[in-house]
Formats: C-alpha cells, structure tokens, sequence
C-alpha cells in the first residue's frame, strides 16, 4: 500500500496551500516509486524509487532542483544542469549560484531561499528572468518550498521553475499596443511614436533591429522616419532612396505595395544596387513591409532586419503586419491633425493664410520694420464681378478663378510678403520693407493687379476679372493693424465707388466714412436703449431620433425705418466699437427668458444655444455674470449653452481656460461654433471643457461634391469622437447633406434642411407638433 504523506512534516507548507502543480508533480513522483516497489519487490532496478523519480523529473521540461541550507545543489533534473551550461548531475551536486551566476544575480537567489528556510514558509509564483537567455529574454515561474528530513526539520529548499517567456511575451505585447494606442490617441508625436513601436518589436524578437520610413509627398522617395537602434551613418545614406522594382527590400515593398522578404541580401538581386551599403553594417537579412492607408495607400515601410539569413516565422509576421497596421493608423491620424491643423490657419480653398494667421504675424512684421525709413504696404483687394462667374458658370467655375488668382498674387510677390484670403473673393496684401516712394509702391500693386487680370482659361472658358484694391502705408496711413486695415477696407470701398477696376490709396477724405460709422454707431446705441432688438430661433435636430433637442438664438434689429437688419450689418461695427457687450448681455436674457417660458407652458425640455462674443467672455466675472442672470430668470444652467468660437478661445488659452471651467462648474455647457475655420491648437483643444463642436457651414455647403469638404467634415468628427465630443453641422440643406453627416457619425444638424429660423411664437407652434417633441436634454 502507498505511503500516507499528508502527515509528513516536508509536505506541510505544501499541502496547506500554494503551487498545486509543484505539489501534485511530487506526489505523483513519490507515489509512482513507492508503487513500483510494491508491484515488483524482487526486482532491485524496478523497485528503486529513486531511479524512478530521477526518471520522472528528468523528462519534465521545467527546472526542478534541491539545494542544502548553504545553497549547495543536491540533485537537480537534466534541463537545469543542462541550461547552466554542465554536462552531467556530477558537475552541479556541490555548486552554489555564486559559482555558476553574476554575484547579484546570485545574491538575489540566495536571499528568496534563505527566506523561505528561516522562515519555514513556501514562496510560490516568483516571476523572474532567466540567468540563461538562449539567446532570447526568457521569463521564469519559480516556486520555492522548505525541504525537510522524516523530523521535520528544513534541511534545505526545492525549486521549481517554468519557462513562461512566451505568455510575458504576449503580456508585454498587449501592454505595448495598449500604450501604442494610447499614444496615437494623445496625438504623441509621430517619431516618438514610431521610436516605441520599434523598441517593442525589438523586445519581442531576437537580434533584430527596426527602421520605419516614410514616403515623401511626391511619392518617389522614403524619408527616415525612425531606427532607435540602426547606426545613424546608414540612416543618412538611405534617406531620400528613390523607391522602384529593385530598390532594396523596402524601396521594392514601397514601389509594390507588397511585403519584401529578402533572406540574404548578399545574394539578392533586389540589393544588387545597394549591398556597398549595407555591408559595413554586416546586415545579412532585410524584410520589409509596407504601411498602408484605409484605402491602401502606400504611407512608408516598416522594416526590421537581421545579422543572420533567415526569414520571419508566422509568429513573427504577425507582429510585423500588427507594427504596420499601427504606423498606419498614427500616421493617418497625424495627417489628418496636420489637416486641421493646415485648415485652421489657412484658407481650405486655395491654401492660402486666413485671416487669423495674417493677424497673428502682421504684428510682428509691423514692429520689425518701426524706426527702419521703410513702408509696410496693406492692401485689401476684392474681385469685380465675382458674383457674375459663380451665377453664370457655377461655384466650381468661381472656385477655380480664386484658385487662379491665388496662385497669381503668390508668384507676384517676394517669400517676406503675405497673400491672404479674407473670404469670399476678398484678399489681403502686405508688402514688407518697401522704399518710401510712392511711385515704387504703386508700381508693385499695378503688377500684381496687372498679373490677376490676365486672361485664364476656366472650365475650357477664357475669362478675364479686374479688381478692386484699397491701400494703407505703415507708418504714415496707420500705426497699427486695426488702423491699416480700416483704412485700406476704406480706401477699396472707395475704389469700388468709383466704378471698380482701379487702386485707391487712403486719404483724409475718406476718413470723413469714419463719420458715418459714427452715426451708424448712435443708431446702435439708440436700438439698445429704444429695445429695437428681437431673438429669432433655429431648430437644432437629433440626427438619430429626428427631434428638436435645442434652438439657437439668433439676433435681429428691428430698425424704426429701415426695417428687419440681420445681424450681419451691425455686429462688426458693434464689435468694433465695444457695443456688443450690451447686445450680448441682452440677447443671453432674452434667450433664457424665452427658453423658462416654454418650459413653463409645458412645452418639451430644451436647450438655448447662445453665441459669445469675444469681447463678452473677456468681461471680468463674466461667468458670475451668466450664473445670475440664470438665478433671476430661474433657469436650470443645464438648458443654457454658450458657443465659443476658436480665435475668441485662443486669444488668450489659459485665461479662456480658466473662464470656460468656472462655466462648467455652474452646469452651462459650452460649445465651439464655426469650428476649422479658426486656429485652435490640437492640444490645447483637448483640455477645453466643452461638449460639441459645430462643424461650420463652408465644409457643408459643398457636401457630398466636394471630396475635400467631405474629407474635412469627416476628419472633425473622427477627431470630435476620439474627444469624446457631440458634432453638430450648421448650414445643412439638402437631403444628401443630412445622409453623408449621419454616415459619417455626426450627432445633430443645423440648417434650412429642417426648418428656417423662426420667431418665437412660431418655434412655439413648431415645438407643439407631436412629432417634434424633445428629448429631455
């Protein structure tokens, strides 16, 4: 009969609890030997339990081991002496690890195991790295138990180890995509990016060392991207390598679109051209695969390669196309921030700077030239007859003309100058450092007119269009921006009056306009004071239920004699002029006044969407200011949403910030209004606490023709989702409009696809229809 053990003072701390596989292996090794001398008692070979067992332990892959109270090796299985380098159990029994390991290596070992001997206490599941890799980083789980004699007293330890490399692999593989991930999203840098995502295949596959490289804008040569671990002289020589049919592993892999696995690249063809190059380095094998694009797209190659001839295993090329796949995503989403970021400053339609970037630069560019003798030359210039060509040949006929134009106002000028689209056919010009001579200043302008109005061919049509141009000199016309741009706005109506086609340069005359806006400025003040003001309101619908949720409040003055003005022909003129305060202040009551009332005659629960004037959320206390104004109207802050737009946040971030927060804390929720066509930075957009974005009409307008305006919507509500951000399209009108935004992920639309703005009672009326109810916000 076996032997009962589970009194047996060496199996104590094992049954008690801890590595049930270590316990059963040598249990079931005790058991097998005592029954083998049970089964066959005269036979002394079979009968020896300890052959058995040596026998048993001896084909089990794991280390198995015992060692004395002074870490000396008692008898260890074949794979342990083996894998420290011995050939036989005689040349381990005696050793410590001192004597096959490092000193601290060895230390380390020595510590766990005198632990488990003073205290009595197994110690089970040690994860550690291997003291002999293999030429690979190998993981251990160790187990280590007290050994005790029939009285129970520890004479020293048994060790169990097993080879776990391959499940660390796999754990370190999902920690490193999780991380990969994570960076794409935070928008990390690309060769930041690119550096970790090789160092993790590195790590995972021996001596090999990674490179990614990028395909240039013009599609025939590969730029370094990044190789943390290739020497930087041979990085240099293959930057700018021209891709083709037998252009190394990756210029072949870039010019086929199509993995390149070359084993021995000195008996290759493909690096017939290239093997000077390379062999220096000792390189023996390249495998190279391209990164593609969602629509296949060659982007680069991800390249690793070996000091050995071999190939990649299936284990190996599936973390090879995992790399790739993740380039491709970082580099697309770094495209379409670039976009953004591009379209933010700069005019979608014909590449040129925006109007925000003009006055983020023209600042500079006038201080650099104060005190220097010479002229900073400010035109404003706007196409005749542009309204013509849209309505005649059509906007894409029209786009192409600015276009054109564009690219001709650009040759005409110097690197130092700045060609600006305002909007519309509207530019601006700045000619820096130009000599204090009237007659050299006019002369440029006439050759850039001159330039413009040469004949063109659009659409297989000639044309030729003039334009108008007003002109202010810095210093003498205007000693800041805003008064170089008023001037020349002035001097080009002024140009406009005279029958178009001509160049106007500010005078004192034409200040006497200033005396105008004056009056025009009385009548503003006089419209505040006389309450000449009204809201109409724009449904703002659920894309997916098709309700009404919110309304934005939309501003009209009611002139005494002139009659309806829409916002358009007083709003400038009272930002200019500081009156929008007022007006805001007026128009933020009349909205959430309106917004209680619904709610108080029982009508469904929804939001008032507000605009924010710049000059409104620069106000001190101005969110002190909202959350009275909600107290004394009653209203829940949760139903009042302000719309920022981006130049208004990015004048000033961290004080934005800071205002934005104290209205978060109230409940107001706040949204960034004609968004892509300011210049918000990427990461400052991230930490600003609103919730929607509104996607501006001029990307909508032209959906679902426009491939560009379509690759720009997409792209903001791809970002806006990463964000975690509603995105809501203003200006939609047409029904294919309303299905590519809903394809496209976007929440909510704003538009004359649904309905017009409308006075208050007929909102009202609007809301009462059954079908309209909404949402309870």
């Amino acid at each position: 009969m076996a032997k009962n053990t589970s009194r047996n003072p060496r199996y104590a701390a094992l049954n008690a609890g801890g590595n049930e596989n270590t316990r059963r292996l040598i249990d079931a090794s005790t058991r097998l030997a005592e029954e083998m001398s049970r089964i066959f008692p005269a036979d002394p070979d079979i009968a020896d339990r300890h052959y058995w067992l040596e026998t048993i332990i001896n084909h089990v892959p794991d280390y198995i081991y015992a060692k004395d109270t002074d870490g000396r090796f008692l008898i260890a299985n074949q794979v342990t002496v083996a894998d420290n380098g011995l050939e036989s159990l005689r040349d381990i029994i005696g050793k410590t690890d001192f004597d096959l390991h490092p000193q601290h290596l060895a230390m380390a070992i020595a510590e766990v195991e005198r632990r488990v001997i003073e205290t009595g206490e197994p110690i089970f599941g040690i994860e550690e790295r291997a003291m002999v890799t293999k030429g690979r980083d190998r993981w251990l789980m160790t187990s280590k138990v007290p050994l005790r004699n029939k009285s129970g007293k520890i004479v020293g330890i048994v060790g169990v180890s097993r080879d776990i490399s391959d499940r660390k692999a796999a754990e370190r593989l999902l920690e490193g995509q999780a991380h990969l991930l994570e960076m794409i999203a935070n928008g990390r840098p690309l060769d930041e990016f690119f550096r970790e995502l090789i160092l993790l295949i590195e790590a995972l596959i021996p001596r090999i060392r990674g490179s990614i490289l990028m395909l240039s804008p013009d599609g025939h040569r590969l730029l370094h991207g990044a190789a943390p671990n290739l020497d930087e002289t041979y990085c240099g020589m293959i930057h700018g390598v021209e891709i083709g049919p037998k252009a190394g592993s990756c210029g072949t892999a870039a010019w086929r679109g199509e993995q390149v696995i070359v084993a021995d690249i000195f008996e290759d063809p493909l690096w017939e051209d290239y093997r000077e190059i390379v062999r220096p380095y000792e390189f023996r094998a390249c495998w190279s695969t391209p990164i593609h694009s969602r629509e296949r797209k060659v982007l680069g190659t991800f390249a690793l390669y070996s000091e050995a001839v071999c190939v990649p295993d299936e284990q190996q090329k599936e973390l090879i196309a995992m790399a790739a796949h993740l380039a491709g995503i970082a580099i697309e989403r770094k495209q379409a921030e670039d976009r953004i970021s591009f379209m933010a400053h700069h005019d979608a339609l014909t590449g040129l700077p925006n109007r925000a970037l003009f006055e983020e630069q023209v600042a500079e560019a006038l201080e650099a030239l104060r005190g220097t003798g010479q002229w900073a030359v400010l035109a404003f210039l706007d196409l005749d007859n542009f309204k013509l060509v849209n309505d005649t040949l059509g906007h894409a006929a029209g786009d192409e003309l600015l276009k054109v134009t564009a690219t001709r106002m650009r040759a005409s000028v110097r690197k130092s100058d700045m060609v600006v689209r305002v909007g519309g056919d509207e530019f601006i010009l700045l000619l820096n450092g130009l000599p204090c001579e009237r007659d050299v200043v006019l002369a440029r302008l006439e050759d850039i007119r001159a330039a413009i109005a040469a004949p063109m061919q659009i659409n297989g049509r000639g044309l030729q269009v003039s334009c108008s141009m007003g002109v202010a000199c810095f210093p003498n016309q205007g000693k800041t921006v805003g008064e170089l741009l008023a001037n020349a706005d002035m001097a080009m109506y002024r140009a406009k009056e005279l029958g178009r086609n001509n160049l106007q340069v500010f005078t004192e005359e034409m200040a006497d306009k200033a005396h105008e806006k004056l009056l025009k400025q009385a009548e503003l003040r006089q419209a505040i004071a006389q309450d000449e003001f009204l809201l109409h309101f724009q449904p703002q619908v659920n894309l997916e239920t098709g309700r009404v949720f919110a309304a934005e409040a939309l501003l009209r003055w009611r002139h005494p004699e002139r009659g309806m003005i829409s916002p358009g022909d007083f709003i400038p003129l009272a930002e200019e002029t500081g009156l929008i305060v007022p007006i805001g202040d007026w128009v933020l009551r009349a909205a959430c006044r309106q917004c209680k009332a619904w709610h108080d005659d029982g009508l469904p629960l929804l939001i008032v969407s507000v605009n924010v004037s710049a000059r409104q959320f620069r106000e001190r206390n101005w969110a002190a200011h909202v959350a009275a104004v909600l107290a004394e109207i009653g209203l829940d802050p949760r139903f009042l949403e302000l719309e920022l737009t981006e130049s208004l946040i990015m004048q000033d971030v961290p004080g934005a910030l800071a205002t934005m927060h104290e209205l978060e804390a109230i409940g107001v929720h706040l949204a960034i209004d004609d968004f892509g066509t300011g210049y918000s930075s990427l990461s400052a957009l991230k930490r600003f606490p609103v919730r929607r974005l509104k996607i501006d009409r001029s990307f909508v307008e032209d959906i679902p023709a426009d491939v560009d305006d379509k690759a720009i919507t997409a792209a903001i509500i791809s970002l806006a989702q990463n964000l975690g951000l509603r995105v809501i399209a203003e200006g939609v009108e047409t029904q294919a409009q309303v299905d590519f935004l809903r394809h496209s992920g976007c929440d909510e639309i704003q538009g004359y696809f649904f309905s017009r703005p409308l006075a208050s009672a007929d909102f009202e009326a609007l809301l009462r229809q059954p079908a309209m109810t909404a949402d309870a916000p």
